[in-house]
């Protein structure tokens, strides 16, 4: 059983791990790329410091245990790329530069973005708040610690995930990107909550064929099924879903009650059965015939 506390403390600077793992199928066989940008659980010890929140409250933002919901994916022929930081130290998916003046000891530069949705939400590249709304600070931040985490942890991050869409498109023609989330109890929607909601930004990051045959393998398993509402896809799906250039991104929200107990931050026990059921949603992926996607 995972303990209540458990993050993943992260080495000094000197002996910093990279801020992501990919694993690599044996052989490619498939034009696809699995990502999971917000399970990673590596806390630095000076960001854990600052903060004025315990270790469970700061880990209610990760999409607990994703990245091994999609394990299988190596086996499969498709690569798995995972941050291993935490989305509220640094979110990659947002743009680099969406910041909260508010949470900064000085002025920023003209060319921050600090008047999009997000950031009023205090869900910036650099979060204010925590999934709660618990505010993540106990004091107010310099800039340059913000620029040391996007040149440090985000621009790596996006330049292997676009080094592996481009070395995906330059193979097969085309790229279909799954980017791997998990959705809160109580997402903002009316009626039956759903058990995976699919984000192609309505239908313009994504060929419809592939949010349709990932939705009917899903249902196939009973699970309940939405497009878009009340998560459409955020930076990653809009900024790389270019179908006229045979680039698909498909952003896959699952609800967390189906793996984990998000208070404590456990995985279930009926989790493996969830991760079978994705493998098997994985391979049908695989298997699929994509010709013409490009």
């Amino acid at each position: 059983m995972d303990l209540p506390l458990e993050i993943t403390p992260a080495p000094p600077c000197a002996a910093e791990p990279l801020p992501y793992s990919l694993t690599r199928p044996a052989r490619r066989t498939a034009p696809l790329v699995f990502a999971s940008p917000h399970s990673g659980r590596a806390y630095p010890p000076d960001f854990v410091a600052a903060a004025r929140l315990d270790p469970v409250a700061l880990r209610r933002s990760e999409d607990g245990f994703v990245d091994e919901l999609f394990a299988a994916a190596p086996e499969l022929g498709a690569p798995l790329l995972a941050a291993t930081f935490p989305r509220v130290f640094c979110d990659v998916n947002r743009e680099p530069w969406e910041l909260d003046p508010g949470m900064f000891d000085g002025p920023l530069p003209a060319w921050v973005n600090t008047a999009s949705p997000r950031v009023g939400a205090g869900l910036g590249t650099i979060a204010r708040v925590v999934a709660t709304g618990e505010t993540v600070y106990r004091h107010k931040l310099r800039f340059e610690e913000a620029e040391d985490r996007i040149r440090r942890y985000w621009q790596p991050y996006h330049a292997a995930l676009a080094a592996l869409i481009a070395e995906t498109r330059d193979e097969f023609g085309y790229c279909l990107l799954i980017d791997c989330h998990s959705m809160p109890t109580h997402p903002t929607h009316s009626g039956s909550p759903p058990d995976f909601v699919l984000g192609d930004a309505h239908g313009t990051a994504c060929a419809p064929r592939a949010t349709r045959l990932a939705e009917e393998l899903l249902s196939s398993l009973g699970y309940r099924v939405r497009r878009n509402d009340p998560y459409a896809g955020g930076y990653v799906t809009r900024h790389y879903g270019r179908p006229r250039e045979g680039v698909h991104a498909l952003q896959v929200e699952i609800a967390r009650p189906l793996y984990m107990d998000e208070a404590r931050i456990e995985r279930l026990p009926r989790m493996p059965a969830l991760q079978a059921d994705l493998t098997k949603v994985i391979a049908g992926l695989a298997l699929a015939d994509w010709s013409g996607l490009g």
